[in-house]
């Protein structure tokens, strides 16, 4: 599994796209890949993993296990992800859980990937 994190709008769709040669259909926007799909694929993109964890939480899941399970049946996934953990903290309690859920989440994403970048006005700088 491979992590890419950046600002809102900052290229990184593009970038994995151009990186690795991958073609828009490829790409799962704000929802978790089907896993019959990642079995007929090499790799697949989990594009706004951000919102799919805000909807998760919203709809009572828990994306923490979620994602877990599937990464441990498909490794072959490039996961894309807003830092939304900076700025302000939210009044709300909801915005505040969920920022820090996304945080805790991508540590731990963080640590099983085999790559990890950072893409900043379209340009990457690789962390791990």
């Amino acid at each position: 599994m491979k992590l890419v994190i950046g600002g809102n709008a900052q290229g990184k769709l593009n970038y994995v796209l151009s990186k690795y040669h991958l073609q828009e259909e490829m790409v799962w926007d704000g929802v978790l890949p089907d896993h019959t799909v990642l079995q007929q694929r090499e790799t697949m993109i989990m594009n706004h993993f951000h919102l799919w964890i805000r909807n998760c939480i919203s709809n009572g899941g828990c994306p923490e296990d979620e994602i877990l399970s599937l990464l441990d049946c498909h490794d072959n996934l490039i996961i894309i992800s807003d830092e939304i953990g900076n700025g302000i903290v939210p009044l709300e309690p909801f915005e505040r859980e969920y920022r820090e859920r996304v945080g805790r989440i991508l540590v731990r994403l963080a640590e099983r990937a085999e790559e990890v970048e950072r893409v900043i006005c379209g340009i990457a700088q690789k962390i791990k």
